[in-house]
């Protein structure tokens, strides 16, 4: 685990941490006034690799061969000019440091980054970190790269956890969950919703999606699979029987069978890390990537029975409440996480792709819908 302490006057910042995989909603902004939790599990962090913030610079400012040393292969509306390499930690896990006041910005609810590092250190006054918490964006504190330093605490880093232990003690991520709002008419107010996390993930794994499909019909798993992805490969592709055929394929799953173009596979949540399949039957089919929380729901789906209950009741005694409802709209992949992961895929430099592009910029909702 690591401590990470100031640069300037060696004063701990944060607890422990343990190092994890930045997770695919890092980047995402969901609706308008919305209450996101925090980004992070509470006692790790990651490392975000591209530049963050301001100050920003619009497209037709920045070179070709700049954008493509970047790691980015069609327009986009600006590109950062921050530092690379922020390190990604809850809110709650930072110590020893204070608000600037001064440097709110003109954000709605909270905090949103946009004046720069707005928290310094306690005992220096070092400017040290950015926290986010302003409505629709998640939670979290981006500690700058050179401003802090990481200290070692326990003098062994510890060994990522196998792919088999993984898949026995994963825990899905549902993907329904309750929303809260700010400003209704009576304060606080709640919908049921699918899972911004899942919006998300999806988003991302569209563009690869997209990539693997060559331009051909994709056919995905029925069943929740299909929910998620179907509807918009569908519109995105051309019509007619599917080509190119997706599985689910992961740590405790079946081999997939030979001649597959796509496998659906999860992300190692420490290392980020996409799961590989052993032999050459499935060499050439193209890893989707997905979170495992995500990839683990899918490929067992939980029942959404009763709750346990809590008191003096035995165990694995089950209170009877209703079934939480499914939301009242179609699954709809975020437009955000999809154009971010699109456009620093190299193939999207191809005609077809890029028309994808376009449409997106025009009519992103109609696009994913």
């Amino acid at each position: 685990m690591y401590v990470f302490v100031c640069a300037r006057c060696d004063a701990e910042l944060t607890v422990p941490l343990s190092q994890v995989s930045l997770p695919a909603h890092a980047r995402q902004k969901y609706g308008n006034g919305i209450q996101l939790p925090v980004l992070m599990e509470p006692g790790t962090f990651a490392v975000d690799p591209e530049p963050w913030g301001g100050p920003w610079r619009m497209w037709d400012e920045i070179e070709p061969g700049e954008a493509v040393a970047r790691g980015i292969y069609a327009p986009v509306h600006a590109l950062s000019d921050g530092t690379p390499g922020a390190i990604v930690t809850a809110p709650g896990d930072v110590r020893g440091t204070r608000i600037v006041p001064e440097k709110r910005s003109g954000a709605c609810c909270g905090l949103d980054g946009a004046d720069g590092p707005n928290m310094a250190c306690e005992a220096c006054d070092l400017s040290v970190a950015t926290r986010v918490d302003d409505c629709s964006l998640w939670q979290a504190v981006r500690l700058s790269p050179d401003a802090v330093r990481r200290v070692l605490v326990d003098g062994v880093q510890a060994a990522p956890f196998s792919w088999a232990v993984l898949a026995e003690r994963g825990e899905g991520t549902p993907p329904f969950e309750p929303i809260a709002t700010w400003g209704g008419r009576l304060g606080q107010s709640h919908f049921w919703s699918w899972s911004p996390r899942w919006e998300a993930a999806a988003g991302q794994a569209l563009a690869h999606l997209l990539v693997a499909s060559e331009g051909q019909p994709v056919k995905v798993p029925d069943g929740l699979t299909a929910d998620v992805f179907q509807r918009a490969l569908d519109t995105l592709l051309p019509a007619g029987p599917p080509t190119r055929r997706a599985v689910l394929a992961g740590p405790g799953q079946p081999l997939p069978e030979a001649g597959v173009d796509i496998l659906l596979v999860p992300v190692h949540p420490q290392t980020g890390r996409t799961w590989t399949p052993a032999g050459p039957a499935t060499s050439a089919a193209y890893p989707v990537p997905l979170p495992l929380g995500v990839w683990l729901w899918l490929v067992s789906p939980q029942p959404y029975s009763p709750v346990p209950t809590s008191g003096g009741l035995p165990q694995d005694v089950l209170r009877d409440d209703p079934l939480p409802p499914r939301p009242h709209y179609l699954f709809q992949a975020d437009r955000g996480t999809f154009q971010h992961t699109l456009v620093r895929l190299p193939a999207v430099r191809s005609p077809w792709m890029r028309t994808i592009l376009d449409n997106l910029t025009r009519d992103g909702s109609r696009v994913l819908a």
